[in-house]
């Protein structure tokens, strides 16, 4: 049941694995990367436990011995501090240019373990073991590493391809349903993005991923991580294309910052309302009908989805303290906020010709439904 994705990036091309027991078989797909038969992982305190010994007999069998890291989990381990100590550690380790370090957890991981490769020795190559569905369809691929900053998500970090990714589909048995539908806010995506079909696909099929048929989840990943490289291709460092791919990110970013970047509300959360409100701007613009933002809405509810900010528990702040934050997205261009529209499902655009009246008035209509 295995599907490989090529990303043909010239000399940084490499392959996207997925299937069953990609973990317990990484020895064999590792070891012709190796020049000698080491490596070092960086995981997580709730991935550890349940992954790393695995990861760890695979790499045995092919005579790889393995050194560990394990961070605490959260989005707050993507901070300086636990950079610092990881970089610090890969240093301890002796590990060298031609040797690989493996990211074995979610996107925070991954996310983290990445922006140490570009930075270590001036770039050491690595690879990602994607345990989460959020990333195994998004993080995992298209080389964005980075961790946050106290004025926002993902401000610092480099571009840094990954060697190879593992993305075992049978981790994803291991996560919660929250944890599962966090994932499924970024597969939803890329058909609202780009793929009209697939979101009709996801219609039909989104309940099968969620209650486990392995079938259609390698389908669904696969699919992701095709549209994912597609675009990554034309636009590895995200000076047009790529830029769609934050559909519903910059909603999202500022929601996550609103929440403290905190439980209250997880990544992939903040994608499904984050589109939920893309589509509602785009409506409200003209650009597309109101059936779409309905038809949006519908499905991510019956996933059982959060899709409006009355769904976030606790307090948010104004609708112009949110726009505030909005601003501090990666996405401002000479002070412009650019956002990702459509004018249906499947054909977004980016642009920066967004009255922020409009939005603001968004916002508040969307704060006052919690009332």
């Amino acid at each position: 049941m295995l599907e490989t994705v090529h990303v043909p990036l010239g000399g940084r091309a490499y392959e996207v694995r997925i299937g069953p027991g990609l973990i317990a078989q990484a020895g064999k797909n590792i070891a012709p990367f190796l020049a000698r038969p080491r490596v070092a992982v960086v995981t997580e305190a709730n991935v550890g436990p349940l992954h790393l010994e695995t990861l760890r007999a695979g790499l045995n069998a092919e005579g790889i011995d393995m050194v560990s890291l394990e961070l605490p989990a959260g989005e707050s381990t993507k901070a300086w501090p636990e950079f610092t100590r990881c970089v610090e550690w890969l240093l301890e380790q002796k590990i060298e240019r031609r040797d690989i370090v493996i990211a074995l957890g979610g996107g925070v991981i991954g996310d983290l373990v990445g922006f140490a490769a570009a930075v270590l020795r001036r770039g050491i190559r690595f690879v990602q073991v994607p345990t989460s569905l959020l990333a195994q369809v998004d993080s995992s691929v298209g080389g964005k590493t980075g961790i946050n900053a106290p004025q926002g998500k993902n401000l610092i970090g480099a571009f840094h391809q990954p060697a190879l990714v593992l993305a075992d589909t049978d981790a994803l048995n291991t996560l919660t349903p929250r944890d599962f539908l966090s994932g499924y806010g970024e597969v939803a995506k890329y058909g609202m993005l780009g793929d009209a079909e697939f979101f009709a696909w996801l219609e039909i099929n989104g309940p099968k991923l969620r209650s486990g048929d392995q079938a259609a989840r390698i389908e669904a990943v696969r699919r992701s991580v095709q549209m994912k490289a597609d675009i990554v291709l034309r636009d590895e460092t995200e000076q047009g294309d790529r830029a769609l791919l934050n559909l519903g990110h910059t909603f999202c970013h500022a929601l996550e910052a609103a929440t403290g970047y905190s439980d209250r509300l997880l990544h992939g959360e903040g994608v499904s309302i984050g589109c939920a409100l893309a589509f509602e701007l785009s409506s409200r613009l003209g650009l597309c009908s109101q059936e779409d933002p309905s038809r949006v809405r519908a499905h991510l509810r019956e996933m059982g989805m959060k899709v409006d900010m009355s769904d976030i528990e606790g307090d948010l702040p104004s609708a112009d303290v949110l726009l505030d934050l909005m601003g501090q997205d990666k996405k401002v261009v000479d002070g412009q906020l650019r956002f990702i529209l459509a004018r249906s499902i499947g054909d977004a655009f980016v642009t920066s010709d967004v009255p922020k009246d409009t939005v603001l008035q968004l916002l508040k209509d969307a704060l006052n439904d919690r009332a």
